[in-house]
């Protein structure tokens, strides 16, 4: 056994837990512990609520879309959408045309966004788990049917039961007519009935009303162009490897985006949250560390005469620096395995009986989500050795140069 390593671990047993410093020193490893829980348990919450907001986008959001890089409108031959619907993992490709429409029903109004959707949309679509009234259809017969946000059917006071009610669709058209200014001239009119309703997140149930494709075309002019492509795949297949199969076969103007590369903002916007937050706490472990620090510089103090003891023995200044910094490494280390047991035990917990709740009215959760990733462990695991190092090598470093003699 290594000689530093064992005298070390001399100093730190419980045959001196009646000495002031080995308490002290309990104090320090505790302080790791909880800064290193504490660390872990707000990544882990972080990685619970992005798991939730990608899942609640996944619904909405497909997995891959395609959109132009310039512009809004672009156009697709049918023989690259059959390619598309060729490619290995994919399950469904959908053309979609949105716009940003005013709808009114009854006496009320509001702004919104249309979607039209090919047929093929509805096929297992996990937007059916969250229909709330009605179910998912975008044709009955002949007549067209809107699949309406929560949000909208609350400003507009839908009622499906009403089957008599349309709701009326303005789009603005893209050119105006000189004279006398009307409400045909200004807008494409038509009409649908409420057919079901949906809800997901404020997001969508404020924005959209989802509907059959020939419906917006229609309301467009017939124009055959698409805002966007969407493409779904089957459960773990490779993402990456089927965006770079889409763009092999897409004109250079087109683009395929991923879930996260479609809602960038709010992605960078958590990711710069968890940033901020780790790298608060990760200065909270910092602060821990200068315990060990403190309580390194008192042993080395306390332990004048065992130094010269070792030196007398034929210890060298390397062997006796080296003591005191796996002194601080066992302290630092036992620290932050307690915090790593610590916290996977309360993630746990939490998973299985929800003991942090939400007591907010409004909040979709009613529990605080939570999921623990090994490589957050590692990154606090580094990070409180790292920080154990640096606050142990000044007091090693006194250490090694204390005189070896005692002067008379």
């Amino acid at each position: 056994m290594n000689v530093s390593f064992f005298i070390a671990r001399k100093y730190c047993s419980t045959q001196s837990r009646k000495n002031l410093i080995y308490r002290i020193g309990l104090v320090a490893c505790l302080s790791v512990t909880l800064s290193t829980a504490s660390l872990l348990l707000v990544a882990s919450i972080f990685n619970g609520f992005e798991d939730v907001v990608k899942k609640l986008f996944a619904t909405f959001d497909p997995a891959l879309k395609i959109t132009t890089h310039h512009g809004k409108y672009f156009s697709l031959s049918p023989d690259i959408v059959h390619n598309l619907e060729n490619i290995a993992g994919v399950t469904q490709v959908t053309e979609v045309v949105e716009e940003s429409v005013l709808l009114t029903y009854r006496d009320r109004t509001t702004v919104a966004k249309v979607k039209g959707v090919s047929k093929d949309f509805t096929s297992n679509h996990l937007l059916a788990n969250h229909i709330v009234r009605g179910r998912l259809q975008l044709k009955e017969g002949d007549q067209h049917l809107a699949i309406v946000g929560a949000g909208i059917q609350y400003v507009l006071g839908i009622q499906l039961h009403h089957v008599f009610d349309k709701i009326q669709v303005f789009l603005p058209k893209q050119t105006r007519h000189k004279g006398l200014t009307t409400m045909h001239s200004l807008y494409n009119t038509s009409s649908i009935k409420p057919g079901a309703i949906f809800a997901i997140e404020k997001h969508f149930d404020d924005q959209y009303i989802l509907t059959d494709l020939s419906f917006v075309t229609q309301l467009l002019g017939n124009r055959d162009q698409r805002t966007a492509v969407e493409i779904e795949v089957f459960p773990g297949a490779s993402i990456p490897k089927i965006q770079q199969a889409c763009v092999k076969l897409l004109p250079a103007n087109l683009q395929v985006l991923t879930q996260a590369e479609q809602q960038v903002t709010l992605m960078c916007t958590m990711h710069t949250e968890r940033v901020l937050v780790f790298t608060t706490l990760t200065i909270l472990v910092m602060i821990a560390a200068l315990n060990i620090f403190f309580i390194l510089s008192m042993l080395v103090l306390a332990k004048e005469a065992d130094i010269r003891i070792l030196y007398a023995l034929g210890a060298t200044r390397k062997t006796i620096k080296h003591i005191f910094i796996w002194e601080g490494v066992l302290i630092g280390c036992t620290g932050s395995i307690l915090g790593m047991m610590l916290a996977a035990l309360l993630t746990w917990l939490q998973q299985y009986f929800n003991f942090m709740s939400i007591n907010t009215a409004t909040s979709l959760l009613e529990a605080y989500p939570i999921k623990g990733l090994w490589r957050d462990y590692v990154y606090v695991g580094i990070s409180v050795l790292l920080s154990t190092l640096v606050a142990s090598y000044r007091p090693a470093v006194l250490a090694a140069a204390m005189p070896t003699y005692q002067a008379k």
